[in-house]
């Protein structure tokens, strides 16, 4: 296949990831906005929450990811009994991991607030405890809304699930100021609108699942071949479709994972500076996820063509790998010179002024080469993902994130340009790694295609489809 068609495919799929990603930023930050008239306490509750709330997406990503991969391959090899497969495992580890995080955080929704809070908690304590008591139970939809959007990227639809997102937080930033303001139930009245404008996306989702016109033929096959088949072990078929899928979406959550307790851990190393630091950075990095948003959009983008692909027979990892550099590259060079350009206008524009600006607009005119090579790193991992090869890049991040920590604790004397440059030295090093395991891809053989084939047909030993690609 042609570089131009790679680079193509990959533009687009990864503008629909894209665009995605940032309605939720978006969102967020306008809803923020209408919490803040509550006062200083219900935005601390909020704020608190919303953390918890990324930290446990790291959880339902074991499903999400893993789905996106499985199907994607499934869909490739036209293997219609694996891609059924791979849905029904996404769906079995939402229903084993969602009672666990709904029920069991609204029951230690008090104790989860003051973890958080830290000490006492003071006024904030009864809000976020309030905040908890809606969205946890809530996040059922949230996670399930994730398995959704999943499957549609496996079979090559990444429009539908950026609808579906704006779709969601358009509904939000509707009820928010009805719910918070006008029906005066406040920071509940914030969680009642996110899960309600969630809710409404969901059933368009399961809508737009049963209208996908590849899971709905490869539903009709697989059925079709049940029907002249002995009536499978239906216990044990489920158990190895959760297993297939949790082995598979593992690795990519626990990379997510990994980067967001890293984010964490730094803020208190940048507090170590000082206050304002910690504004500034905090307000930075906001600014920053507009650039970082597309990066990870590339890197969905790889890991979606990359499994396609290989489920195909076509080992194209090495061209795949190039075109996701070259876009991401070009990406990260224009985000670094934009903050460059307009770091002092960004810090404004986030309502920033004093000291807190000239912090802020330091740290992103340094934060360039750190960006440069994210990008690469992110984009290059996207190949990693979708061919199996998770493992080895959490192990990476997992180690980058380590060195972070101890460069930038190091360097933190030399207040944000040193934090920069921990960020930067870090990724150079994980950029290295993972430039050795790419050059290590070495170019397809007649044999590693086959090879490909009979690790797709294992999921279904004996459906039709397997033994005709076989064949």
């Amino acid at each position: 296949m042609g570089e131009a068609e790679h680079r193509r495919r990959l533009v687009s799929l990864a503008y629909p990831v894209y665009f995605e990603l940032l309605a939720g930023v978006t969102a967020a930050i306008i809803n923020m906005v209408w919490v803040a008239r509550l006062g200083a306490d219900a935005v601390a509750a909020v704020a608190v929450a919303t953390n918890v709330e990324n930290l446990l997406l790291g959880v339902i990503l074991v499903a999400g990811s893993g789905t996106t991969v499985l199907v994607a391959r499934a869909r490739g090899a036209g293997d219609s009994a694996a891609m059924r497969s791979a849905v029904r495992g996404g769906w079995v580890l939402w229903a084993l991991v969602t009672p666990l995080v709904a029920i069991g955080g609204y029951l230690c929704r008090e104790p989860l607030a003051h973890l958080v809070l830290g000490g006492s908690g003071g006024d904030s304590l009864p809000l976020a405890t309030g905040y908890f008591s809606i969205a946890l139970p809530g996040i059922a939809v949230f996670f399930a809304t994730n398995v959704v959007d999943g499957i549609l990227k496996g079979a090559g639809d990444t429009r539908t699930p950026m609808k579906l997102a704006i779709l969601a937080n358009g509904l939000i930033l509707g009820l928010d100021p009805l719910f918070i303001l006008g029906f005066g139930l406040g920071v509940r009245g914030a969680a009642i609108a996110t899960v309600l404008g969630r809710t409404v996306a969901l059933i368009c989702g399961f809508v737009a699942l049963h209208r996908n016109d590849v899971l709905r033929q490869a539903a009709q096959t697989a059925h079709a071949a049940q029907a002249v088949q002995a009536a499978p072990n239906r216990t044990g078929s489920l158990s190895a479709d959760a297993r297939r899928t949790a082995a598979t979406g593992l690795p990519m959550s626990a990379d997510f994972v990994v980067r967001m307790v890293g984010a964490l851990a730094l803020v208190a190393i940048v507090a170590r500076i000082g206050v304002g630091e910690v504004a500034a950075y905090g307000v930075a990095t906001k600014a920053m996820y507009v650039a970082t948003m597309a990066f990870y959009a590339v890197r969905q983008a790889a890991a979606i063509r990359t499994a396609h692909l290989l489920g195909a027979g076509h080992d194209e990892r090495r061209a795949i790998g190039r075109q996701a550099l070259l876009l991401a590259g070009a990406l990260g060079v224009t985000a670094m010179l934009t903050l460059l350009a307009t770091g002092p206008w960004v810090m404004r524009a986030f309502g920033s002024g004093g000291e807190v600006a000239e912090a802020g607009a330091l740290y992103l005119r340094c934060l360039g080469p750190y960006l440069v090579l994210l990008a690469c790193f992110i984009a290059l991992g996207g190949v990693f993902e979708g061919s199996g090869g998770s493992p080895a890049l959490a192990r990476i991040t997992s180690c980058g994130v380590a060195l972070q920590l101890a460069l930038a604790y190091s360097l933190s004397g030399s207040g944000l340009p040193g934090i920069c440059l921990s960020m930067a030295l870090s990724m150079a090093l994980q950029c290295a790694a993972i430039t050795r395991m790419y050059r290590r891809t070495e170019r397809p053989t007649a044999a590693d295609c086959d090879n490909v084939r009979l690790k797709i047909s294992v999921t279904e030993p004996d459906s039709p489809s397997a033994d005709n690609r076989l064949a």
